[in-house]
Order: structure tokens, then C-alpha cells, then sequence
């Protein structure tokens, strides 16, 4: 590439050679994710995975994709750019795996104001990063340099996964039934959704992303809000392999109302114990500070739950056990109950 440059693209406002320079210095990060059927070739025009079918009669292919979001705005004012790749993996993988799939392959997209390579190299770390505690390998993606269209220092993140199970253990919510209990697992914090109403809470309130609560432990607000995403693949594929899943639901944008009746057949509604669960301080610091209703908060937030799990009664106690084993702690925390109201905090 040494010989490839431009001068009239670059009085444009697009440097090609930077790009070379930013996928030399992701190519470290890369290597970390590499796992059985990848290839490593970073750089070429199509990424490529060779999936191991052994014992399974009916392969399947799950893909999801997703981005950070306005998230984004809190990393460009604090300037740290190396965790929200973490959440841009996690966005994609938690989805594909309530269906029962294992993530085998990710690939991202970065569009950016300007392409400064040592910061793209710090966001790709943080793709690497979700790649290995998802088990999956990062097996290309794009950065595409779009002066005019966002500002310099800015960027967007966004990427996809794609996994793989065998058709007999694909999960759906007509699995679920009556008397099943809902197993809270969870987040780290408010993971990467409802980040336009933070925001909004911020200025409405002058909140400042340095400044100290003592709800928060005195850690400043911006670092508790700025937590990467929880991945939650490695324990809920042990948790599959164990028990007897019904149905898996990821708490993202829509909160709990939105979320968990989608793990659930019609005329079967989820009771959630509000007392149970364990509400992380940033929630209802957000509600405080932004005057945002209960209800509200669990329609649009995680509220500490970022997946729940149903599975039969007897498997309860087992499932919370399986999943602690694998580093994760989780409780239980509702029941499926027959009901047209889909979703009730009691």
C-alpha cells in the first residue's frame, strides 16, 4: 500500500493512507479473537468462516446487528473510546443468543468525520474485547472516512453477528407456560440504551459527566454511565446446555414492557416481583434527577436486569445455580402467568 495515496482526495477531507495506518494498528487486536474456522486475513474484501456442522443434523444461522448508539456522545466528551466497542458486540450476540445460538463471527463498521488512526485502533480494541468474552472472532469490517457528513472528532459504531444452532434447539416463546419462573440476570448498568433520555436528564438538570454522587459510591457519574455492555454468551450457553430454557429475553430500548412479553406466546403474561429485584444507584439517580415516573424508568431502562431466562419451576434453583457457576450472578425474580396483561410490576 505504500505506493496508494492521493493528494486531491485528500484536500477532500479523505486521507486513504491513515486508513492503511489504522488497520496496521487493529491487526494486534484482531489476532486476540481468532478461534477455529477463522480466517485471519484482515484486509481482504469479504471476511471469512469455516463453522464446524459436526453433530448437528439441522444448522441454523442467527444474525443480529446493532450500534452504540448515542452512547457515542458520552465516550467523545469524555474521550475515551475503548469500551464502546464492547457494547457494540454485546448488542448484536445478546440478541442472537435468545434463540440459542452460539456466536461464531462479528464484523463492524466505523464511519467517522476524520479518520485518526490511533483512535480507531482504540475502538477496535474494544470490538476485540467483546469478541473474546463473547467467544466469537472479529473477522473484518469497514472505516469509512466521511468528511461533511459528522464532525471530525466524531464517529458512528455499529456492526453484526452471526451464530449458529442446530434447529431442534432453537428457542421460542411458545415454549413458555404457566407457572414457569423468570430468572433476572444482571446488567452491569444501563448498557446502551435510553442514552438520548440520559442525555436530556444531564442538561435539563446541569449534571456535569465529572461530577460525584454519594448514591454512586462518589465515582463520577460519566464513568458509571459510560460501563460497557454486559456479555452474557459463555454463561447462558452453559445455562443451555444444563436446563431446560423456555425462552431468553434481552432488556433493551423498551425496558422491561417491551422486552420480556417477547419470550412469551399470547395470552401468557410475565409477573414480575418488584421488590426482588436488585436496582442498580444510577437508575433511580437518573429518575431523580430527571423527574422520570416509575413506570417510565422500566420502559425505557434495563433497571439492573439485562436478560432474563424462563424456565420450568422445578429447574429454578438449578438455573440460578448453573449461571453463578459460570461467573454470573442471577436470581429469581417473576413467573409466567396466564394473563392478557403482558407485563405487571407487583
Amino acid at each position: 500500500m505504500e505506493n496508494s495515496r492521493s493528494d486531491s482526495y485528500a484536500a477532500a477531507g479523505v486521507d486513504i493512507t491513515a486508513g492503511y495506518r489504522a488497520v496496521e494498528l487493529m491487526k494486534q487486536y484482531v489476532a486476540r479473537t481468532v478461534i477455529p474456522g477463522a480466517d485471519t486475513d484482515i484486509g481482504g474484501f469479504g471476511g471469512m468462516f469455516l463453522p464446524d456442522l459436526s453433530g448437528m443434523s439441522e444448522p441454523v444461522l442467527v444474525s443480529g446487528t446493532d450500534g452504540v448508539g448515542t452512547k457515542l456522545k458520552l465516550a467523545f466528551d469524555l474521550d475515551r473510546h475503548d469500551t464502546v466497542g464492547i457494547d457494540c458486540v454485546a448488542m448484536c450476540v445478546n440478541d442472537i443468543i435468545c434463540s440459542g445460538a452460539r456466536p461464531l463471527f462479528f464484523l463492524d463498521y466505523i464511519a467517522c468525520g476524520r479518520n485518526i488512526p490511533e483512535r480507531i485502533a482504540q475502538i477496535v480494541s474494544g470490538v476485540a474485547e467483546g469478541c473474546v468474552q463473547a467467544g466469537c472472532a472479529l473477522i473484518g469490517g469497514e472505516t469509512a472516512e466521511h468528511p461533511g457528513l459528522m464532525p471530525e472528532e466524531e464517529y458512528d459504531l455499529a456492526g453484526f453477528a452471526v451464530g449458529i444452532v442446530d434447529k431442534s434447539r432453537v428457542l421460542r416463546p411458545e415454549s413458555a407456560r404457566p407457572g414457569d419462573v423468570i430468572i433476572a440476570i444482571p446488567s452491569s448498568g444501563v448498557h446502551s440504551n435510553g442514552f438520548s433520555l440520559v442525555r436530556k436528564i444531564l442538561t435539563d438538570s446541569c449534571t456535569d459527566l465529572n461530577d460525584r454522587f454519594d448514591e454512586l459510591g462518589g465515582e463520577r457519574i460519566g464513568n458509571v454511565l459510560l460501563a460497557p455492555t454486559r456479555i452474557y454468551v459463555k454463561p447462558v450457553m452453559a445455562l443451555l446446555e444444563k436446563v431446560d430454557v423456555r425462552s431468553l429475553a434481552h432488556i433493551t430500548g423498551g425496558g422491561f414492557y417491551e422486552n420480556i412479553p417477547r419470550a412469551l406466546p399470547e395470552g401468557l403474561g410475565a409477573r414480575i416481583d418488584r421488590a426482588s429485584l436488585r436496582i442498580p444507584p444510577i437508575f433511580p439517580l437518573l429518575a431523580k434527577l430527571g423527574g422520570i415516573a416509575d413506570r417510565e424508568m422500566f420502559n425505557v431502562y434495563n433497571m439492573g436486569v439485562g436478560m432474563t431466562a424462563i424456565v420450568p419451576e422445578p429447574e429454578a434453583e438449578a438455573a440460578v445455580e448453573v449461571l453463578k457457576s459460570s461467573g454470573q450472578d442471577a436470581y429469581i425474580c417473576g413467573q409466567v402467568v396466564e394473563s392478557q396483561v403482558r407485563m405487571e410490576l407487583c
